[in-house]
Parts: structure tokens; sequence; C-alpha cells
């Protein structure tokens, strides 16, 4: 690994353990020993994985806060030729993390980039889940306050694929008895707690269960949390034609119908024709022959 060159140095994206130190990588811990600077969430964090391994290392603050400002004099030192990692707190950076826009910048300089690959919670908690892997929606934390999450979650309610989601504890029962609101009690669903960690825990219900076992066994909000949900079950075709009534439904509502049919076609890629008989059938009007 070059160090003080006349050669722009390289930024590498390093994940750290989410919980259990033994999925350090060796990778990780040697990229970690030989740059030049390491970008921190929590310096301090970090600073104690850091003594574990018996690395020493410069390390910066990077932060949602002071993203902007922090890239720029990161990128100015890897332009000077220096070895720059970027951590998180746990996991992998830039997964409701910040890093973004470091990342992105130093691409567009022509930097090179390497991820060091390791822990990711969302992967992890998917891989043990039991529900299917093959197609799946990271979406990190959901909105705060419920009336948000409700109208957010509404959208989702199509995708065949898992949800994933990131929660906290003091939020998941409100967010769990949201999604079984909008997605649907029955909906197979995993709560993943602590994972890698001494009281790691799967627990998997129906939505409308989990809502109920959330807000009566306490124990189950602690820590750090992952809410996987089932993706819709109906068919591609079903699940299109559901979320065109569900669209037309919405704009039918301050629209004429021809406008609304016509909207809904440009934006679900549906016949304009037979969005409009639809829509005359949602407001019990009589068929166009």
């Amino acid at each position: 690994m070059p160090r003080h060159s006349n050669i722009s140095g390289t930024l590498y994206v390093v994940a750290t353990p989410i919980g259990n130190l033994g999925d350090m990588s060796a990778r990780a811990r040697r990229v970690l020993a030989q740059v030049d600077l390491i970008a921190a969430e929590d310096t301090r964090h970090t600073r104690r994985l850091l003594t574990h391994f018996g690395i020493r290392a410069e390390l910066w603050s990077y932060q949602d806060h002071n993203e902007a400002q922090m890239a720029e004099r990161l990128l100015a030192s890897l332009a000077q030729g220096r070895e720059v990692a970027l951590v998180s707190d746990a996991g992998t950076p830039l997964l409701s993390d910040p890093g973004f826009v470091l990342v992105r910048a130093a691409r567009r300089r022509g930097f090179a980039v390497v991820p060091i690959p390791g822990a990711n919670a969302a992967i992890c908690a998917l891989a043990a889940s039991g529900l299917p892997c093959d197609r799946f929606l990271f979406l990190g934390f959901p909105p705060r306050t419920s009336a948000q999450r409700r109208a957010w979650l509404t959208g989702l309610r199509a995708e065949p694929g898992t949800l994933v989601f990131y929660e906290s504890g003091n939020r998941a029962a409100t967010s769990v008895a949201d999604m079984s609101a909008v997605l649907g009690t029955e909906r197979r669903a995993v709560l993943a707690r602590e994972l890698t960690k001494r009281f790691e825990t799967f627990v998997e219900a129906p939505l409308g269960s989990l809502a109920e076992r959330l807000h009566e066994e306490p124990e189950h909000r602690l820590g750090e949390l992952v809410i996987l949900v089932e993706g819709n079950r109906q068919t591609d075709g079903a699940a299109q034609e559901a979320e065109e009534a569900r669209i037309l439904t919405i704009l039918s509502a301050d629209l004429p119908l021809k406008q609304a049919a016509a909207l809904t076609a440009r934006i679900t890629g549906g016949r304009k024709n037979r969005l409009y008989q639809l829509a005359l059938r949602q407001q019990g009007k009589p068929d166009l022959k």
C-alpha cells in the first residue's frame, strides 16, 4: 500500500463488526493499520475498536452534521497521496450512515475507492430470517412519526421483495403497529435483535402478532433491531393492478376521471382506456362501451 507518494491516494470503505469482534476480517485489520488516517463516525467508539486490535491511527470525525466540510478535507488528503479509510460505528459504511457524499466525490475526482467487505446487519438478519432472499429492498430507518410512516409504507404495499428496516428500540412497537395496519396483519415478519452479540434473538410472527409482542414484552425492544417483512405475495399482475387501483383512487378524489386515468397510466405504464374504465367502476358508474 503506497504512503505519501506523489500518486493520488486511495479511499478504503472498511466494514467493521456489528457486535462480535471475531467478525473483523484480517484484511480490514491490515488496511486500518496501514492507512494514513481513518474517518470515523464516532472517534471514541472506533478508538476502542482499534485499541482492541493494537492499531494506532490518526482519527478524524466524519458525521452527518459535518459531512460536507470533512469530505473536502478528506479529498484534499487523497489529492496529497494519503491513504484514507472510512468506517462507521458498526458494520458496512454508508448503509444508514454518513459517507455517500465522500464516496461520490472521490469517484468523480478520479480517486480509487476500494471496498473492504465484512459484517452488515441487514444482510446478516436476512440470511437467517427464513424469508425470501432472492429479492429484497433495504429501507433503512422508517420516518419518525406515525402519520409519516403510514404514508411512506403505503408506497411499499405492492413490493414483492422482502422489506428490510432498521429501527430504534423506543420506536419499534409503534413502527411495527403501523406496518401491520398498512401492509396487513398476516404478513410474515421477523425481528432480529442484537445480532452477533450475546443476546442475539430472532422473533418470527405475523405483523399483527409481532406488534402485540413488542408492546407487551419490552425485552424485545432492547438493543439494535432489524425488522424484516415478507413482500407482497400476489402475482406480479395482481400486484400491478392493485397499485394501479390505489393510485387511481387517490388521484380521482381530486381530479376529473379522464385526467386521473391519464396520469395513472403515465405513473404505472398501464393503458389509459382500461384505467378510465376502472375509474368508472370505482365510482359506481357504468362502463363506456
